[in-house]
């Protein structure tokens, strides 16, 4: 079996199917299957997936996961996975037609290629909105890193939403730390950094934008509450994730004061509001990440 594609998902059945109708139209000619882990779904996940299946010759298989996490989900299709590569597909994303063909012959380029990523364009439920500052769109998880074929180098990353890995890396490395990861409502990241810099010891990673998917981004995620949440928690992940918690508690408590003068002296220049308003929202994230790896 040459690909395995993943899909890990949590209440999001109609997304699934038309993530799974990608899958059904691609250009690639050689063997893969498709594997859906349902992480306690309470919708109808498991039928929707049974009925696309019957649609088609290519393995869909439909895998059970009681255990909340996407780390844990994710880490269940690592283990059911039969492919050469595994090729992670978000559960609201759909992938090009090109995108296992362009994914797999990047890997068969270079054996030395342990992780590959993709370019994700969003898909906005309305129009992208005008107060978005350029820094801040990757939170959208939107990727568009290189016109063409390329190693990301440190510390660019590919995005979960469109990644793959080499299966064999897991012979020798963990997968993902199930202490990072969303589970539930919350926000908690950057088990796909961590997991990266650890392939990065031993193998490159590497980037194509002719393997892309569209990433829905919905209406409810378009508004700065949300956004301002999701920057808190990914100061909590890039706590959680560090080994210099002490440093970062330390600078964290420090720089918070000075971004509250800042947000003061520029009271008339909204963009600086908010980007200052943000970076006191990340520094106590940081601050709460730390002091919750001591409880």
């Amino acid at each position: 079996m040459k690909a395995t594609i993943a899909i890990c998902t949590h209440n999001r059945a109609e997304d699934v199917r038309e993530a799974l109708f990608s899958l059904l139209q691609q250009s690639f000619t050689g063997a893969y299957e498709v594997i859906v882990v349902d992480n306690r779904s309470t919708d109808n996940t498991r039928q929707v997936v049974q009925e696309v299946g019957r649609m088609t010759s290519i393995p869909i298989i439909y895998v059970y996961e009681e255990r909340l996490g996407l780390s844990v989900a994710r880490n269940r299709a690592i283990r059911e996975a039969k492919g050469d590569y595994i090729l992670f597909l978000d559960d609201d994303a759909a992938a090009s037609k090109n995108w296992i063909e362009g994914i797999v012959s990047v890997f068969e380029s270079d054996p030395r290629i342990g992780c590959v990523g993709g370019k994700i364009d969003p898909a906005w439920e309305g129009a992208e909105p005008a107060w978005l500052l350029p820094e801040n769109r990757t939170l959208y998880t939107i990727l568009d890193y290189s016109q063409e074929i390329v190693e990301m180098k440190k510390p660019a990353i590919p995005f979960g939403a469109n990644v793959a890995f080499r299966k064999s890396v897991f012979d020798t490395l963990r997968p993902f730390r199930e202490d990072l990861g969303r589970v539930g409502s919350n926000l908690l990241s950057s088990e796909e950094a961590e997991l990266i810099d650890r392939i990065r010891s031993r193998y490159t990673v590497y980037y194509t934008p002719y393997a892309w998917v569209r990433h829905k981004i919905p209406h409810s995620r378009v508004s700065r509450k949300w956004l301002l949440r999701r920057i808190y928690w990914q100061g909590v992940s890039s706590a959680v994730s560090s080994e210099r918690k002490t440093g970062i508690f330390v600078k964290s408590v420090l720089k918070v004061p000075v971004f509250l003068v800042l947000t003061v002296v520029f009271f008339f220049d909204k963009h600086r509001i908010f980007r200052n308003i943000s970076k006191i929202i990340y520094n106590n994230g940081l601050i709460s990440g730390v002091l919750r790896t001591y409880h």
